[in-house]
């Protein structure tokens, strides 16, 4: 059983900010720490007890799921988190970001007069970090439908078809082959849009000569996949062309870089210093990569603010990426494991140079 060990994270962390007891709200959080995958309910964890609370449409649910020493229903979340801090006899809670400005003070204003009350931001983004071997056996197996998701949808990717159509049939594909949702709005980008790095699918319709961009992923078993093509129809303009080579080459070089003891800082600046010394530094305003876990954005952060050094059990997306305004974009993205002696890539689409009309 992970939960257990999942338990002793959080009395560890109660132990070292001196708190009493914690209250979390998150749904990701409640996953990770009780096992309840529903979308509304509450932890009250105190250094010997962890208590889950939710209203009647979860009751049986959570009855069926989830791992806490006691479960409780309330009528109102906020009843129900005051019973069971009154009941532990806690002074000092931590509660984390999620929890609302006014569900916290509700809290405070009618909780009694000697409490006293601390925001978790980053001190709880290392419970869920590190990712087990059944974490990342989880987000293997939703990269691995990336695969014939995207063989099945490549004859779709023709001029003339809209970039809304592609996604909508990439998302298709993923749940036919298993998925239990799209990880996010999946983004489609051809052409001049492809020089937006968040370009949503729109109604654009493909056309020769466009780079198109398709960042997607999926959720299975709770956790998330995230992967990022850029593919080519018919012959493309120079300039596209190498861009392309330059973006590959930096994404290469960074994940041939990823292990234990690398500063994540550096990783990003592989990148960015490659990027930069081809002569378009300015058009790489991103970071390198985000953690993908139960949240498909989350700890750590790998761009040049990053203060943390890559450990084992990390999993983090390397994707590089060069946009030109009113001509088009790269970016070439996949989503990596540290291991003990090195790393692990999750994401299985080879990323070199597909001229989709040629082939």
């Amino acid at each position: 059983m992970v939960y257990p060990q999942r338990r002793q994270k959080v009395a560890n962390l109660l132990g070292a900010l001196k708190l009493d007891a914690l209250i979390l709200c998150q749904a990701e959080n409640l996953r990770y720490l009780c096992g309840f995958s529903g979308s509304d309910g509450a932890l009250v964890v105190t250094a010997d007890k962890l208590v889950f609370l939710t209203d009647s449409r979860y009751t049986t649910q959570a009855e069926t799921e989830v791992s806490a020493d006691h479960l409780c229903e309330y009528k109102t979340k906020v009843d129900g988190i005051l019973g069971q801090l009154l009941e532990s006899g806690v002074e000092r809670i931590g509660f984390e970001a999620g929890l609302s400005y006014g569900t916290v003070r509700e809290l405070q204003d009618r909780g009694a007069a000697g409490w006293q009350w601390r925001h978790l931001r980053e001190e709880l983004q290392g419970l869920r970090l590190h990712k087990s071997a059944d974490e990342i056996r989880c987000m293997a197996s939703a990269a691995d439908l990336h695969v014939a998701a995207l063989a099945e949808v490549t004859g779709l990717i023709r001029p003339g078809v809209r970039e809304k159509d592609v996604a909508l049939a990439l998302e298709f594909a993923l749940r036919k082959l298993g998925a239990e949702e799209k990880a996010f709005d999946t983004i489609v980008a051809s052409g001049p849009r492809g020089a937006m790095p968040h370009g949503v699918a729109s109604d654009r319709a493909l056309g020769e000569g466009d780079l198109v961009t398709i960042d997607f992923g999926c959720r299975l078993a709770g956790y998330h996949s995230d992967e990022t093509v850029t593919l080519a129809l018919g012959a493309v303009p120079d300039v596209l062309r190498a861009i392309f080579d330059i973006v590959l080459e930096a994404h290469d070089r960074a994940l041939a870089a990823v292990a234990p003891g690398v500063a994540l800082a550096e990783l990003d600046r592989i990148a960015r210093d490659h990027i930069k010394s081809s002569g378009y530094g300015d058009y790489f305003g991103h970071g390198l990569g985000h953690g993908v876990g139960l949240e498909v954005h989350e700890a750590p952060t790998v761009s040049p603010r990053s203060q943390a050094l890559a450990e084992a059990g990390m999993v983090f997306t390397i994707e590089p990426g060069i946009y030109l305004p009113g001509v088009g974009g790269v970016r070439i993205e996949d989503t990596v494991v540290v291991t003990g002696e090195g790393h692990q890539v999750l994401t299985k689409i080879p990323k070199t140079f597909r001229n989709i009309l040629l082939n």
